[in-house]
């Protein structure tokens, strides 16, 4: 089954309460309804396995460069060469995902990760791994990564269909969440049982679990969509559909803003645990683990959303913005640390709305290219803004520069906001709704049709 090749069948968001989705039944029934899905449930599974070695691998990664070369450049280095692909590929890996089968070449992907940890893992176990060959597997990884990522978010619509996008894509969130917590954890103990190889092998195995789930789909279930031909320009063609859709590109320029400002959290939280609270390692991991949990909250939360409101986006990003700033002056560490928690679900919110906004107003045909840039906005926006944080820091303090990170989220949020009720020829509607103050845009015609009605 088809979903259509236009945005009949994926009806761009709107910044006002948009009515139910092309069924009638946008609303999913649960928290967790997209998992009744048979292939997508099969993807959920194989990515918790799969998670938790990528993370895994991420600790143990920085901790075998750490010991080779006792340097945190060199740990830089790693991170830079596995994001670089994304970076200068990323749009190109749009271009073959509209052209490409997407399960198959989800197939080759992870495949190709799977040899990376399985041939670093054999490196280290063997005593024979140098710097060099750690930072040849992060490039490969990121090379994959460049076809994977966007893959992986535009095959989701083709699992589950229009109607349980937004649900499945907070469940794949809550999932990586999940990781966040028990990968760590798990690495942690596994280096200092058994060593780093170990570690990578874990990752390089936990491959098997989502490559059997794809084998494992029915495709006469999936919701094929027409696939990109071959042809010169479509990368151009690509730019050029999210430069003339306001709500797409905004809703991009909004994630630069937040992901380039607001979630500088190594650089603030390290500084936070050990110059302000003086408090070390332990107090950075607790920030970090209840952020995770804020993080997974917000995910869940909005699986129980049927639908990707602007309006919700907007007011997740100046939360965000605001709780940074309040965090930003806490005066103690408990605070500070409770306040992760809403931080990481606003930060969450942003993320899955902004996902599934995007992923459901654009043209199937498109929509490889449009994740792909969205992939590479989101996460570009870490290596320019890290500098610029970490300078304001050591210039003014880290309680200033994480004030600033939310102040410019929230006045991206703000600004943007304003743009699109302009675009969309919307106005401020203030009101009470069963004893609660109520905000929201809704049309001008509204308005002036119940001003015709007195």
């Amino acid at each position: 089954m088809s979903t259509g090749s236009g945005a009949d069948s994926a009806p761009a968001p709107t910044t006002h309460d948009s009515p139910p989705g092309p069924s009638g039944g946008a609303r999913p029934s649960s928290m967790f309804s997209s998992l009744k899905v048979r292939n997508y449930r099969l993807f959920f599974a194989g990515q918790v396995v799969s998670n938790i070695g990528t993370w895994m691998q991420r600790i143990a990664q920085d901790w075998l460069v750490l010991s080779l070369t006792g340097s945190a450049t060199a740990v830089g280095v790693t991170t830079a060469l596995q994001f670089l692909p994304m970076l200068f590929f990323g749009l190109y890996g749009g271009v073959l995902v509209d052209r490409l089968p997407k399960r198959r070449a989800l197939l080759v992907t992870q495949s190709a990760m799977a040899v990376t940890g399985v041939v670093l893992a054999a490196l280290t176990l063997s005593g024979h791994v140098q710097v060099w060959h750690v930072y040849l597997v992060a490039f490969a990884v990121g090379l994959a990564t460049v076809v994977d990522n966007p893959a992986r978010q535009s095959f989701v619509s083709e699992m589950v269909g229009p109607d349980q996008l937004q649900n499945a894509v907070s469940l794949n969130s809550a999932n990586f969440q999940s990781a966040r917590l028990v990968g760590p954890a798990v690495a942690g103990v596994m280096i200092t049982g058994v060593g780093t190889g170990w570690a990578f092998l874990f990752n390089g195995l936990s491959f098997v679990a989502p490559i059997a789930g794809l084998l494992l789909m029915r495709a006469r279930e999936l919701h094929v969509v027409e696939r990109a031909p071959r042809g010169k320009g479509q990368l151009r063609e690509g730019l050029h559909y999210v430069a003339g859709r306001p709500d797409l590109i905004w809703t991009i320029v909004l994630v630069g803003f937040v992901g380039t400002f607001g979630f500088n959290f190594p650089v603030y939280l390290s500084a936070f645990a050990d110059d302000v609270f003086h408090a070390g390692a332990g107090s950075y991991s607790l920030f970090n683990t209840l952020m995770a949990v804020g993080s997974l909250a917000g995910a869940l939360l909005a699986a129980r959303r049927g639908t990707a409101r602007m309006r919700v986006l907007i007011a997740a990003a100046v939360a965000f913005g605001a709780v940074e700033i309040v965090a930003a002056g806490a005066p103690s560490l408990w605070l500070f640390a409770l306040l992760m928690a809403p931080i990481g679900m606003f930060g969450m919110t942003v993320n899955v709305t902004a996902n599934t906004s995007i992923q459901m107003g654009t043209d199937p045909a498109m929509r490889g290219r449009v994740m792909a840039l969205y992939m590479m906005v989101f996460l570009g926006g870490s290596p320019v803004g890290a500098p610029i944080a970490g300078w304001i820091t050591d210039a003014y303090g880290v309680r200033a520069g994480l004030a600033v990170g939310g102040a410019i989220a929230a006045a991206a949020a703000v600004t943007i906001g304003l743009i699109l009720a302009r675009v969309g020829d919307l106005r401020l509607s203030v009101g009470w709704n069963h004893g609660h103050p109520r905000v929201r845009f809704v049309p001008r015609e509204r308005r002036e049709e119940l001003t015709a009605a007195v």
